[in-house]
């Protein structure tokens, strides 16, 4: 039987407890989407979101199910064809509710429900189909996800995938929608293995951790002034260009070896004099030496590449800290490194 979900959630409470279940990488990926100011009114939600019940979360997830089929029953057949589909299976009246709230707003195409999500998630649901399933499913894809995809297949069939999709003709939407209805089964099921998902302050933490560097300071700045309290202690378990100052001179060392030299110059012509000398001190008199004379024959850059840049030595440090190869202290933590 299906969960309902009272008129106690509004829809910011709804959107916070699908995003805690899709986990930080794909909440990242979704924020990035959103507009600005609904964006801070989620991310508030979530910090104080302490605990998610398995009732609340499999509610969101099969309202956004039907939502999403709902959708494709209208780009399949039109609005009465969907609401005739919908009365069926769910009722008048929630057929009704769910029409009007798609009512109005743009089709989605194929697949689309997947076009977000992390090329390694989606190669782990489909990887094991026909290759004509896959072939359909990738059709479907931007160029780039799509190729991700196909390069990690296991070499036996890529060929015979990259053929099929080369000729495939197009599809019927009876066939479009059972695939569908598969991906969404198999996604889910991954959620329902968890009893329950937790929210509060580190799930932010750690979502701002993976959007861009100007995401993240426009959420963070709206906090500040909306919360300054939970701002402050979102901000104790992030980490930001800036905390390379937390970081001792050996893990300094250890970091620049996983660093491009490209994205660490880059990296270097947005920072702080304190941050530039931290880094160029943990380097040798020629390395040095060479970064400086780049950085000045550079000339200006955009911000964006900068803090692109910035990004990725930031994700390096957040790889190797998981590891256990270096400590990063935060807050008004004991500087301990390994």
């Amino acid at each position: 039987m299906a969960v309902t979900i009272g008129p106690k959630l509004s829809g910011e409470q709804k959107a916070a407890i699908l995003l805690i279940s899709l986990g930080p990488d794909i909440s990242s990926e979704v924020f990035k989407e959103l507009k600005e100011e609904y964006v801070e009114q989620v991310a508030l939600q979530i910090a104080n979101m302490k605990r998610v019940s398995p009732a609340e979360r499999d509610s969101v997830m099969e309202e956004t199910f039907q939502l999403s089929m709902a959708d494709e029953y209208i780009s399949a057949g039109g609005v009465d064809y969907a609401r005739e589909v919908l009365e069926k299976a769910l009722g008048e009246q929630r057929a009704i509710e769910i029409i009007n709230r798609l009512q109005g707003a743009l089709q989605m195409s194929p697949f689309d429900f997947i076009k977000r999500t992390d090329p390694q998630q989606l190669l782990n649901f489909i990887q094991n189909e026909h290759p004509q399933t896959i072939s359909l499913i990738l059709a479907h894809l931007n160029a780039e996800h799509a190729a991700t995809i196909l390069a990690a297949l296991p070499p036996e069939i890529q060929v015979d995938v990259a053929q099929r999709i080369a000729v495939i003709e197009r599809a019927t939407p009876d066939i479009i929608m059972e695939i569908e209805k598969v991906l969404e089964r198999n996604i889910a099921s991954v959620f329902t293995q968890e009893m329950s998902a937790a929210g509060g302050v580190r799930a932010v933490a750690e979502m701002l951790n993976r959007v861009d560097r100007s995401t993240e300071k426009a959420i963070m700045e709206k906090l500040e002034e909306a919360n300054p309290d939970l701002a402050d202690e979102i901000k104790r378990l992030m980490f930001v260009f800036d905390d390379v100052l937390l970081i001792d001179d050996k893990s300094i060392q250890r970091i620049l070896r996983e660093v491009d030299q490209k994205d660490l110059i880059l990296a270097l012509k947005g920072a702080g004099e304190e941050v530039k000398a931290k880094i160029l001190k943990n380097m040798s008199q020629r390395a040095r030496a060479l970064i400086i004379e780049e950085m000045e024959v550079m000339g200006p850059t955009r911000l964006k590449n900068t803090e692109e840049a910035q990004q990725k030595i930031v994700n390096t440090v957040r790889q190797l800290e998981e590891m256990g190869e270096i400590v990063v202290a935060r807050g008004g933590e004991e500087e301990v490194f390994v």
